[in-house]
């Protein structure tokens, strides 16, 4: 394996360019998931999220669901670390609706191709996808309310500049709602220095501690890393035979931004008051019901 950062984000780029150029709808070698459907079922996705957008978006290259943990709220700017084809921009993009903003970056610029082909397909007007690196996002201060992030941030050899690049272009008080492998024990040294096990979201995997020191760090609040049940099958689908299932897990990450007003939300994504229906419209409904 490379050792300059540069290096690897030139192997991770050059191997996620064939993963996007790929003319059959398995995933090509190296790459997280594979895009069979049952596998994005198992990963926390519904028929209907698959469904609902067009074919090629969803790349199979996901651990886990960021949606299920964003909560995310109509209005809201949303900035997806890692777009890939866009499967998770064009499911936030449906939550946020046409008063949102969904925000895709990848540093590929095969795979930001492929992603704004799949908006046209799509019809969506409310998603934007960019071209840079995660460490350095092609986004303004403080102009965003939830960053999502599907098994992305492992392909970093700069964590600490993804996390506090993305601090940056926050608002106070917003939240990181991040799906990721991590690694629960030292991986042994032919696996850590694999090539496939680096673009295969293997051996790039931070441990659970070293990423809460990492959010620390970069000045989050509230950090939840939890480890997601069952993911030992999809691992050991990634990378067959080299037992990284042993080593590494899928996992939720959650942090908050200190500074906003404290908003308690549901798995709906509605904030308390839209919950017990106090809103000036919910009201006059009442008075005319």
């Amino acid at each position: 394996m490379q050792n300059t950062k540069d290096e690897i984000r030139n192997v991770v780029r050059e191997q996620y360019a064939k993963v996007a150029n790929a003319t059959t709808t398995s995933c090509a070698p190296g790459c997280c998931g594979g895009s069979n459907p049952e596998m994005s079922l198992k990963l926390g996705y519904t028929e209907e999220d698959l469904s609902s957008v067009p074919e090629g978006a969803n790349m199979g290259l996901g651990c886990g669901n960021p949606q299920a943990i964003a909560a995310l709220a109509p209005g809201e700017t949303v900035l997806d670390l890692g777009a890939g084809g866009g499967f998770d921009c064009f499911l936030a993009a449906k939550q946020v609706g046409p008063t949102g903003k969904v925000i895709g970056v990848d540093m590929t610029p095969d795979m930001v191709t492929k992603a704004r082909a799949n908006a046209r397909k799509l019809g969506t007007t409310n998603v934007d996808f960019r071209l840079g690196e995660i460490e350095h996002l092609p986004v303004p201060d403080q102009t965003v309310d939830v960053i999502l992030s599907n098994c992305v941030i492992n392909l970093s050899p700069d964590k600490a500049a993804v996390f506090e690049d993305a601090f940056r272009v926050l608002k106070p008080g917003g939240r990181l709602a991040i799906s990721d492998v991590v690694q629960l024990r030292p991986l042994p040294e032919a696996l850590a220095q694999d090539v496939m096990a680096l673009t295969g979201c293997v051996a790039g995997a931070a441990t659970i501690d070293s990423l809460r020191e990492l959010l620390r760090g970069a000045g989050f609040e509230q950090i939840e890393v939890k480890e997601r049940p069952g993911s030992r099958e999809a691992i050991r689908e990634w990378m067959p035979g080299s037992g990284a299932e042993d080593y590494v897990t899928s996992a939720t990450i959650e942090a908050v931004k200190p500074g906003g007003a404290k908003v308690e939300r549901g798995t709906s994504g509605q904030t308390e008051a839209e919950r017990s229906c106090c809103g000036p419209s919910c009201c006059e409904e009442e008075k005319s019901a």
